[in-house]
């Protein structure tokens, strides 16, 4: 079974605005890191509960798809995770930082995926390929974050 893999940034803005760029779906666009986030086909304004579902384009080895979404944990301004179809999750948590701050981790957990899904991840070497998406995601989350904090 593949590893969760995981990054952390401190980011110079409150977890409020932080969280507020993750629980809108058409933001992870301007935030990926990945270069395979597109534009959000459906989605809830906000997203505000476990359960609530949005679907995006997506692009992957240059093939086009769409895949829809459902949010598996939230807490507010502290944790958002949302799965796909093969059950791996994006999980962002946030904890309070220095100076009115928010360190903020985000993990690619492949570990409630099944055995057939779990072999093409460690085929396709996402777990290396993630911790490069994740860490320029997270470059990019915070300067989202600060510059939509007004450089707290």
């Amino acid at each position: 079974m593949s590893e969760p893999v995981s990054e952390t940034i401190a980011v110079g803005a409150p977890p409020a605005v932080v969280f507020a760029i993750l629980a809108d779906p058409r933001q992870h666009a301007r935030i990926d890191g990945s270069g395979s986030v597109g534009s959000v086909i459906a989605a809830p304004p906000r997203l505000t509960a476990k359960g609530q579902t949005f679907t995006v384009r997506m692009k992957l080895f240059g093939v086009p798809y769409l895949i829809r979404n459902r949010v598996v944990e939230f807490e507010q301004d502290r944790r958002i995770a949302w799965r796909h179809f093969t059950a791996n999750r994006w999980r962002y948590e946030l904890a309070p930082g220095p100076d009115g701050g928010t360190t903020v981790t985000e993990t690619f957990d492949p570990t409630k995926a099944n055995t057939l899904t779990d072999a093409v991840v460690t085929w396709a070497r996402f777990p290396e390929r993630n911790r490069e998406g994740i860490t320029a995601t997270l470059a990019r989350l915070k300067a989202a974050a600060e510059a939509d904090a007004g450089g707290v």
